[in-house]
């Protein structure tokens, strides 16, 4: 569904997205991991069509982002950072406008409104104004815009951003079962949410992609995979190691930290 090719851009001088290459299949959720700057959003800004790349080629759908610009826009839905919102509007006013703005009206604009202030639990605030929204409410909101035509491709730029403990446990739950049916790539500098929500995950550093494979994989590519660290009271870290060297499943042990009274010892199976 999603196929990106040599994907360079370049503000002046600054190179922030050097020669990306990945695809995305129908049924996938791919987390696009890295530190802030990596190039995660102008990555995805590029993927939706919102900026033009220096040079590379994007398809959605089959449909080049360039060249055929709306029936691949037409594919996606997409939650760009910071969760944008026309704030004089009410929640179920916005969600309206812009499910017009994607071709709904009438019954069917209005049972597609119904369907999202459901699925983001946004009953509560459906008549509230959105710059009276708790930044929480008006994340849930603009994700329930980015999904109001039931799109095949959802581009999601840092879903649970200010969200609390149980909003992002409702929001990673909906990102994998809308996931089964979709294509969705989204953002995050989360490391816990790799596991929570993706089937695939890339990691971004720096513009260039540094890794890409499944959780489990990735997470074997760590020099401390498996590894555990061990916090013992009242041992030296050399009585410690010799100790915990002795274990059959360990297969080496090293000294992480000792001070007065205790070490943590890390040791790999």
């Amino acid at each position: 569904m999603i196929k990106v090719e040599n994907l360079f851009k370049a503000f002046g001088a600054k190179l922030a997205v050097n020669d990306i290459s990945f695809t995305v299949e129908r049924g996938e959720v791919l987390g696009f991991l890295g530190p802030n700057g990596a190039g995660k959003s102008t990555t995805m800004r590029m993927v939706t069509g919102f900026i033009p790349p220096t040079s590379g080629r994007i398809s959605v759908g089959g449909f080049d982002m360039l060249e055929d610009p709306i029936r691949a826009k037409r594919l996606i839905g997409y939650l760009p950072e910071n969760a944008p919102a026309y704030t004089d509007m009410t929640v179920h006013g916005f969600l309206s406008f812009t499910a017009e703005l994607r071709g709904l009206s009438g019954l069917t604009r209005d049972k597609a409104v119904d369907r999202v202030i459901e699925t983001c639990f946004l009953e509560g605030v459906r008549h509230q104004s959105v710059d009276t929204l708790s930044k929480g409410y008006r994340h849930r909101t603009c994700f329930a815009q980015s999904i109001i035509h039931d799109p095949d491709v959802l581009i999601l730029d840092e879903p649970t951003d200010g969200l609390d403990p149980n909003q992002k446990h409702e929001v990673r739950s909906l990102i994998r079962r809308m996931g089964e049916k979709k294509v969705i790539v989204f953002s995050t500098h989360i490391l816990e949410e790799v596991d929570a929500a993706c089937t695939r995950a890339i990691i971004i550093d720096r513009g260039r992609i540094v890794a890409n494979g499944t959780p489990a994989e990735l997470r074997q590519r760590s020099e401390f995979a498996g590894s555990l660290l061990v916090r013992l009271p009242g041992v030296s870290g050399a009585a410690a190691k010799e100790k915990l060297a002795q274990l059959p499943t360990a297969k080496r042990c090293s000294v992480v930290k000792e001070e007065p009274g205790q070490v943590m010892v890390r040791v790999f199976p």
